[in-house]
């Protein structure tokens, strides 16, 4: 049995992932993509976005809320903007689509944006951001969700997903200033890492069905009453990302789809700006970006021993000791891992891949 604090080599984790996805019927091309996808999620500390989430995704195959053999096709097609059609499959691929044509066209017009609809969970929006920012240009990405989990500002029932949002520029000399929120105040993902520890889950993140805070992170998942960001503010970002990327892709939008049944018709939203077309050149922007960065940086600290970082600081940091030490598996993902391998009728690698962390 895999131990607690056991570390998984990336490049076993992103085998792993690859081969569950091929025997689920995706392509080798889409099983690549989208477990590299994944495998950078937990690479950066983003584990409610990583492998883990292929336990979802199994269940969604199984119940037919996921295409594992789409025909992604481009619907629209016009200068500086586009819209895809995932066809019920899962997101990471057409995502990594829409990064790629936004970013060409970003190049040659300044400004591009790529609508995906009849997509499903496409992981951790910053990636798509940053793919962006690294190669001088800024990068956005939103996504709205199948399933309603924030409950509007005085409201008793969710209407809304944890809809994130990832914005990415390129800094001189450093790796991309990378921003990647969900609405509410946690995303869905961490009570499920909660649940996983079994740890309560702070005041402020999740409501009962009489409006109080609530604390368990297990009753939390089954209710998904979770506050938004900032009250009222949470509430209008999630309403902001559910527009551009679910009523401007022809997406389901969640505060009207109900029960969800069939493909899950989930909507992304991807646009590059080319700093160039207004600064006169990307260098002066992402050196002036690097010089507000570090002048973030040497704020003074409240706590000596606790630097002032700026955004994506930790995602790099927690990235760079997983290159060096692996990725943790913590038993009971290993366990839900072991056991997909087991119904796929595939190796289960990470067990014997694994060394302490």
């Amino acid at each position: 049995m895999t131990q607690p604090g056991s570390n998984v080599p990336a490049a076993i984790w992103r085998r792993q992932a690859a081969d569950i996805l091929s025997a689920w019927g995706l392509s080798a091309d889409h099983a690549a993509t989208t477990a590299d996808i994944l495998t950078e999620a937990d690479m950066m500390g983003i584990e409610s976005h990583g492998v883990a989430m292929l336990a979802l995704y199994e269940r969604q195959i199984d119940e037919g809320g996921a295409n594992p053999r789409p025909v992604i096709q481009i619907v629209h097609n016009h200068a500086a903007v586009a819209l895809i059609d995932a066809d019920g499959g899962f997101g990471q691929v057409p995502s990594a689509m829409a990064v790629e044509m936004a970013g060409e066209r970003a190049e040659k017009f300044g400004i591009a944006a790529v609508a995906i609809r009849n997509s499903n969970h496409y992981g951790a929006a910053g990636i798509y951001a940053r793919m962006l920012a690294e190669r001088g240009l800024i990068g956005l990405s939103t996504s709205s969700v199948w399933r309603s989990a924030i409950v509007p500002t005085g409201g008793l029932e969710p209407r809304l997903g944890t809809n994130p949002i990832a914005f990415a520029a390129p800094c001189a000399g450093q790796r991309p200033f990378l921003l990647d929120m969900a609405t509410s105040t946690a995303a869905i993902g961490k009570l499920k890492l909660a649940e996983r520890a079994e740890k309560p889950i702070p005041a402020g993140w999740a409501l009962d069905r009489q409006g109080a805070p609530l604390l368990d992170p297990a009753q939390a998942l089954r209710d998904t009453l979770l506050v938004p960001l900032g009250g009222h503010k949470g509430y209008g970002l999630a309403t902001m990302v559910e527009i551009l990327s679910s009523t401007l892709s022809g997406a389901a939008m969640t505060p009207l789809r109900g029960s969800p049944a069939g493909h899950h018709d989930v909507g992304h939203f991807v646009m590059a700006l080319d700093p160039a077309l207004l600064r006169g050149s990307r260098e002066e922007f992402a050196a002036d970006m690097a010089r507000m960065a570090e002048g973030l940086r040497e704020t003074p600290p409240s706590d000596a021993d606790t630097p002032v970082m700026v955004a994506g600081d930790p995602e790099y940091r927690c990235e760079d000791e997983r290159r060096t030490n692996g990725i943790p598996l913590p038993h009971k993902l290993g366990q839900q891992l072991r056991d997909i391998c087991r119904r796929a009728d595939i190796a289960f690698r990470l067990e014997e891949e694994a060394v302490p962390g």
